[in-house]
Parts: structure tokens; sequence; C-alpha cells
């Protein structure tokens, strides 16, 4: 009888460490410190990026509900939309029964969430060390092994920015002036990179040379118009972009209307010599969406890059 007892509490000793070693703390953010019992199974994201991870991640399956901007992958446009990072549905996630809620620091609707006894983690990538950062922070929330989920998902991020890169020559870009009889010769013989001036949202909001979209360009050998002094996505006033006469603009389909009606454009070398780059609504998603398909998006603007160059 005390061996059987014995092997009984042997067992429960196992089975207590092993469901011990299950249990996850997660500093988001904020600095909150979340933890949880055992990796999360119901999911509810409301920030487009981090469903598009917690998808690459391989727990797709795991997300009960997502932002109505939230596209990619496909399966995703088939579970219950919770409204926007701003103006969330609490009532219809609530209604998920969710283990946790993903979202952006900058939501603000963690505190209704958490009062109603809701786990929340706030995650912002706004740089590429903050992607990897977050990749691996989703990955030990749900349970993936790194060299199997941020790791090699990172990696092949990384590998498709350099491919993207190495599509163009250094300074490709020939700035208009003082062409010899061989303008091909002087294309490769430019010594400054190209000066490009990417725009998000019609405000007009920019990406600046801090965010990840300008550290994609700055890989890719373009000049960021938008300093990093003014943070990564800066308000600017369109008289900024008049001063600076970017030789190219990037821009999504949404807000490429009316650049020239805009006082002073139409005299920007980027429109004036045709340098300009419109996204369709989908590349846009891929462009302005810090995850996953960051190497698309890097594809995308060497393929602008690459066309533009005179």
């Amino acid at each position: 009888m005390k061996k059987i007892f014995s092997i009984l509490l042997i067992c429960l000793l196992h089975l207590a460490t092993a469901a011990q070693s299950k249990a996850i703390q997660i500093t988001d953010d904020r600095g909150v410190v979340v933890k949880f019992t055992q990796s999360p199974q119901r999911i509810v994201s409301i920030l487009p990026s981090l469903a598009e991870s917690v998808c690459e991640l391989g727990r797709c399956q795991r997300l009960v509900g997502v932002d109505r901007y939230s596209n990619w992958p496909l399966a995703l446009t088939r579970l219950p939309q919770v409204g926007g990072g701003l103006d969330p549905n609490i009532e219809a996630i609530v209604a998920l029964r969710p283990d946790v809620v993903l979202m952006a620091v900058s939501s603000r609707a963690f505190d209704r969430l958490e009062s109603l006894g809701i786990k929340v983690v706030a995650l912002e990538p706004k740089t590429h060390a903050d992607v990897q950062r977050i990749l691996k922070t989703l990955g030990r929330l749900l349970d993936v092994p790194e060299e199997q989920g941020a790791a090699r998902l990172w990696h092949n991020i990384e590998a498709g920015m350099t491919t993207a890169a190495q599509m163009l020559p250094e300074h490709a870009l020939d700035r208009g002036s003082n062409r010899g009889s061989n303008p091909a010769l002087n294309i490769h013989q430019q010594t400054k990179p190209p000066t490009v001036y990417f725009e998000v949202n019609p405000a007009p909001y920019a990406a600046g040379e801090s965010s990840f979209m300008g550290e994609t360009l700055t890989r890719l050998g373009a000049k960021n118009i938008i300093p990093a002094s003014l943070g990564p996505f800066p308000k600017i006033n369109p008289e900024f972009v008049v001063r600076a006469n970017p030789d190219i603009i990037m821009v999504g389909l949404r807000g490429s209307a009316g650049l020239e009606q805009r006082p002073g454009w139409q005299g920007l070398r980027a429109l004036r010599e045709k340098r300009l780059c419109v996204f369709s609504n989908d590349e846009s998603d891929i462009l302005v969406r810090p995850g996953p398909r960051m190497a698309e998006a890097a594809l995308l603007m060497a393929t602008c890059l690459k066309s533009k160059a005179r």
C-alpha cells in the first residue's frame, strides 16, 4: 500500500511540475507583466500585424476574433470582427471568451477589458528590432519553439530584405542633372542616394527615418526626407515636402488623389518627372504592417526604386 501511495505521489508531483512548466509570463510594451497558467487557446487580435504574426507562427487556429482590417491570410476574413484598434467593440470581444486580447499600446482599450477580467497583451512594433522582439514574445506566449517559430521567421524576413536590396545598384537613381553622352554609365556613377518621401496617410502622415518603413528604405540605399528626429510617423506640413523636393514619392492608392493640387507640389521633381509610385490597397497593407510580410514590403519598395531610376 505504501508503495502504491509513493507511486501516486510521484505521479502527482510530475503532473504538478509539468503544469508549472507550462506557466507563461509576458512583459508587454506597457511594461505590464501578464501571467498565464498555460499558453492561451482563444485569442482575439485587434492589430493586423499581430494577427498575421500569430498565423505565421503556426497558431492561426487559435484566433477567434480580429479587427475589421485584418485580411491576411484569407482565413482571417471569416472570423468575427470586433471593430478597430481605436474603436473596439468591447461587448463582442467579451462574447468571444478570449484567453487574451492582443492589441497596440495606442489602442487605449486595455483598461476596460482588464476591468472586465480579460487579459491583455499590448505590443506595438515600430522598428525592425521591435518586430524581431515581438515575434519572440508571441512565440513564447503561443508556446512555439524559437528555432521553429520566431527565429526561423525573422531569418526569412532578413533574407528577403537582403534579396530586395540586391536588386538595386548602389545609389542608382540619376537625379536628372549633368548627364553625359552615356546616361547608363552616369546612373552607376551617382554618389548621392535617391531621396524618398513615403506618405502613409493623406493627413499627411509620413513614414519617418526611424520607423520600420524608414529602416527598410535605408537598407535599400534610399535617403528618407523625414529625419528620425521627427519620430516614426509624424504629421507634417506639406510645405516640408516642397522644401525637401524628393526624387521619388511613394503613396498608397487611397491617398494618391490630388497630390498635384497641394500648394507648391506641382513643381516637385518627383511629380514633374513622374517618379511617383502608387501602391494598390493590397500592397499598401503589406507596406504599413510591421510583421511577417516585411520582406515583401522591401521588394515592393525596391521595385519602385528600380523602376524610377533614370
